[in-house]
């Protein structure tokens, strides 16, 4: 009979509490995860994590897997998906967060019911926006941008891990320092609890780890983090407020976003010298944590693209436009963009805001299309244009229909913090126009889905705009005849 060394243990233990638990609330682990790799992408304000499971069923019928986040990652994700390989996304619900376990739990149903001892891989994809903070918080203006980022150390997951590592990739090879986690042998077999290789921190990997969304495991959960250089500057939107203004009569699509841009990254200690910073522009040198100029890129076919402040226009900026394919683009080609490049007033150094206004027209065919059978317009605006890098903490998407639309049907691309209908009215309006308000709070560049909107405009509703006009003509006429007939003299001259 084989006996267990001694280093083995305390996995045996927490493997037992594991089964105890499980036995306990009335149900056996439908699965077991086999292996989990979890890739951290570090850079500004956005953060992207992917965790691929590899997931082997352990009794038929078994449908539904469950993902779980800590405390700290749940509460800074902003964005998460799920995929099976081979098999797309997958649904995902929410479960909320577990007051014992401190962790936050979703549910996804797998494409089929799986037989036992059967494989599956399967694909966690989330953004945490805002989980990096600048260390030191303040820097002179030619000194190096450093941040800091922490997580978990271990995969929180319901069922039993066999193997489990991560990967902390930094946007440079130039990582000032990282923890090593001690107390790891029952996990590492005597190799290094972490490992570096150039840009890259290696945590695992870690053996045979019991489950985590228990309180017995809170003790065994450590934190790590990473302190890095990066040049680039933490963008922020504080808000963004978007209008699109549909028009039927002119055939023209106007969208105008206003934006309330922060550099969210160290902020800049003493005094700005104008004279130090043309000195680094000219010798090329880098400009660490300065934005110094943003690179958008805007659909193709639009035109009349305009950028100003709130001192007015803002003629440092290079528009590159692109007409749409006249046919369905290949499979795999890239995708075609209208390319603006805009220059601020000044750089925006760290702790600095920038608000400017920008705006552009489009072919009303590119984003609305008729539909015959139902007598409908179906209508598709991207909720925002992103930001290079840059994380959104309130969004407010205001799309304007034509005059006397009617039966409007609303279709989100993800849950809204609020949807409100109101009247909009601008000049030659009757009865002004409806508009759909959307809000919604905590915005990554994968929030960039179409709002589709259906309605129907009465031919009636078209005659409306015309007939205004020519309502008002004729009343001028009408004035102006008047006038020549009416005399205000109190006395006629008498004739010569």
């Amino acid at each position: 009979m084989a006996i267990l060394s001694w280093h083995r243990w305390p996995t045996a233990l927490f493997l037992f509490l594991s089964l105890i638990c499980t036995t306990v609330n009335g149900n056996s682990p439908s699965f077991e995860n086999t292996a989990v790799v979890r890739t951290v992408e570090l850079d500004g304000a956005l953060t992207h994590i992917t965790t691929r499971y590899s997931v082997r069923a352990l009794k038929d019928g078994a449908s539904e897997y469950s993902f779980a986040l800590g405390e700290a990652d749940g509460k800074l994700m902003t964005w998460i998906q799920a995929k099976a390989k081979d098999e797309g996304e997958l649904v995902l619900k929410s479960n909320g967060f577990d007051s014992e376990s401190q962790s936050w739990s979703y549910t996804a149903t797998l494409p089929k019911p799986m037989k036992a001892h059967t494989d599956i891989t399967l694909e966690l994809t989330t953004v945490q926006s805002n989980a990096v903070k600048p260390v030191p918080a303040t820097v002179r203006q030619q000194d190096p941008q450093s941040l800091m980022y922490d997580t978990d150390l271990f995969v929180v997951s319901p069922y039993t891990t066999v193997i489990q590592r991560t990967k902390i990739r930094s946007p440079t090879s130039k990582i000032h320092n990282y923890t090593e986690p001690p107390n790891l042998s029952q996990f590492t077999k005597d190799e290094p609890s972490a490992s570096k290789s150039s840009a890259t921190i290696t945590y695992g990997p870690y053996n045979s780890i019991p489950v985590s969304t228990t309180p017995d495991f809170l003790s065994t959960q450590q934190r790590i983090s990473i302190h890095y250089e990066i040049e680039r500057a933490v963008l922020r939107v504080l808000s963004l407020h978007r209008t699109a203004e549909v028009s039927h009569w002119g055939s023209n699509l106007n969208i105008q976003d206003e934006i309330h841009l922060k550099n969210d990254g160290a902020q800049l200690k003493g005094q700005f010298s104008r004279l130090s910073y043309q000195i680094q522009a000219f010798q090329q040198l880098p400009m660490f944590g300065t934005m110094q100029s943003l690179t958008l890129h805007l659909p193709s076919g639009i035109s009349s693209p305009y950028y100003y402040d709130l001192v007015g226009n803002v003629s440092t900026s290079k528009f590159r436009p692109s007409t749409p394919p006249k046919a369905a683009p290949l499979k795999g080609s890239p995708p075609q963009w209208s390319v603006l490049e805009l220059k601020p007033r000044y750089p925006l150094l760290g702790g600095w805001n920038y608000s400017f206004t920008l705006g552009w027209d489009a072919p009303l065919g590119d984003s609305v299309k008729y539909d015959a059978e139902a007598d409908r317009y179906v209508l598709g605006v991207p909720f925002w244009t992103p930001v290079p890098g840059a994380s959104v903490d309130m969004a407010e998407v205001k799309i304007v229909l034509p005059e006397g639309a009617t039966d409007i049907e609303i279709f989100e691309p993800f849950p809204m913090l609020s949807v409100t209908r109101s009247t909009h009215i601008t000049y030659l309006d009757t009865i002004g126009r409806p508009a759909v308000v959307f809000k919604k709070d905590s915005i990554t560049d994968n929030h960039t889905n179409n709002i589709y909107i259906t309605y129907k405009v009465p031919f009636s509703a078209h005659l409306k705009k015309p007939l205004s006009v020519g309502t008002a003509m004729l009343g001028v006429f009408a004035l102006a005849l008047l006038a020549r007939r009416v005399d205000p003299r109190l006395q006629k001259s008498p004739n010569k």
